[in-house]
Parts: C-alpha cells; sequence; structure tokens
C-alpha cells in the first residue's frame, strides 16, 4: 500500500497511515479496510512509537 505524504490528516504516526490509505484500503477491499488490524499487528510485535512519532504523545 502507498503511503501519502499528506501530514495533515496522519491517522497513525507509527506507521504513516493516513486517511486517503484507509479510503483506497476499503475501495480495493470491496467495503471492508485492513489498517487497524495491520496497525494492532505492529504494536504487538512492539513496533509502536507513539510517545515519539505522535505529535499528542500518544
Amino acid at each position: 500500500m502507498e503511503k501519502s505524504e499528506n501530514k495533515n490528516n496522519v491517522i497513525c504516526y507509527c506507521f504513516g497511515y493516513t486517511e486517503e490509505d484507509i479510503i483506497r484500503d476499503f475501495i480495493k477491499n470491496h467495503g471492508y479496510s485492513s489498517v487497524l488490524e495491520k496497525i494492532m499487528a505492529e504494536k504487538r510485535a512492539g513496533m509502536c512509537r507513539c510517545a515519539k512519532k505522535n505529535p499528542k504523545k500518544r
């Protein structure tokens, strides 16, 4: 999946997902987006860096 460079609508700072990424995934998968599942799998794997990458530190 391509990541958008528009930082104004970032949904996940750790993994770079934007609103456009979710919409594209939703359309590509006929009404279903797997982005949340991907984010949760990465978090379980210990790859989350929200405290450092998210401007709100969460």
